[in-house]
């Protein structure tokens, strides 16, 4: 990777993925890109950013001309409870805006990478240790624009040879950027009120699990599987990827070994609830782990007690 580009990097993932490309590949070399332009950010201001609807093809296709880019990183989405509330905006964006990605890709012979999701799984994927190659029929917007976002890039790699990459996310965990409108982000908000509040009221039930994974071994693994050999590559899009499989009441345990008056409170989210209901409690990840070496460094225990000492300082 030489010159970078990245849509949505001011969300969750794009935020703290384009400081450390920048940190690793040098300010000039990493292109972020994302639909608004605020003057706080330091993304904005420490290096190159553009402004980019990821719908529009042609400043997309001219971006990656004017800054001879080499690698393609396409963030540009809605998540799974906005995505519900409004399906068609979501296939709009997270199908228009990555045929537009894979459409540049394939002129220019860029290397791809575009984040699935274990939202892409359904309530016919077995809920326990997901295989990698599975049935995969999601009940969601959000999980009918992953699976065809793989399906997608996978024709692109099959029929034009675009190095097209991708892994299957869980909810992702981070102090630096708040949620924006999953399923999962009950696992972030309930930090943030345990450091105000010490209580936390959870929109998903008592004994809802999940696969969830911390920002840094998220950002960590995006650079290692774009750093992989192409040839090492056999499930490309996507790999099934985790840290840890999580309920609320486990966070709330976490969470206590540092504040003991921590109090953990329910009250559903009917929506969003479904939603979880329809995804794996844990997945397989052996095929990361075998072809590029997946290996989170988080587990449940050190990542409350970053977590909790990175807010403490915010």
């Amino acid at each position: 990777m030489k010159k970078i580009l990245i849509t949505g990097a001011l969300g969750q993932i794009g935020s703290e993925l384009t400081l450390k490309l920048r940190e690793k590949y040098g300010n000039d070399n990493v292109v972020a890109t994302d639909i608004k332009k605020p003057e706080n950010s330091r993304i904005v201001s420490e290096g190159i950013f553009e402004q980019l609807d990821a719908t529009d093809a042609i400043r997309m296709n001219n971006l990656v001309e004017k800054y001879d880019v080499d690698t393609f990183i396409h963030l540009a989405a809605l998540l799974s409870a906005v995505a519900e509330a409004k399906p068609k905006l979501a296939w709009d964006l997270n199908m228009g805006g990555l045929l537009n990605a894979l459409e540049v890709s394939r002129e220019h012979n860029l290397k791809f990478f575009t984040p699935s999701s274990i939202g892409a799984f359904g309530p016919e994927t077995p809920k326990n240790q997901t295989p990698q190659v599975t049935v995969q029929r999601p009940s969601t917007m959000y999980g009918v624009t992953k699976v065809s976002g793989e399906l997608l890039s996978d024709y692109y790699h099959q029929k034009f040879g675009v190095d097209t990459r991708s892994v299957r996310f869980p909810g992702l965990i981070s102090h630096a950027t708040l949620p924006g409108g999953g399923t999962t982000d009950y696992a972030v908000d309930i930090y943030y009120e345990a450091i105000k509040n010490a209580a936390y009221t959870s929109f998903i039930a008592e004994g809802t699990y999940m696969d969830m994974m911390y920002m840094p071994d998220a950002i960590a693994l995006i650079i290692k599987l774009m750093e992989a050999p192409a040839d090492s590559l056999n499930h490309r899009n996507a790999y099934n990827v985790s840290a840890m499989s999580i309920a609320p009441e486990d966070v709330a345990q976490a969470i206590k070994q540092h504040i003991p008056d921590f109090e953990l409170t329910y009250e559903v989210d009917p929506v969003r609830q479904k939603i979880a209901e329809s995804w794996p409690n844990a997945i397989d990840t052996s095929a990361a782990r075998e072809e590029w070496g997946f290996s989170p460094k988080y587990d449940l225990k050190n990542m409350t007690a970053d977590m909790l000492e990175q807010l403490k300082k915010k």
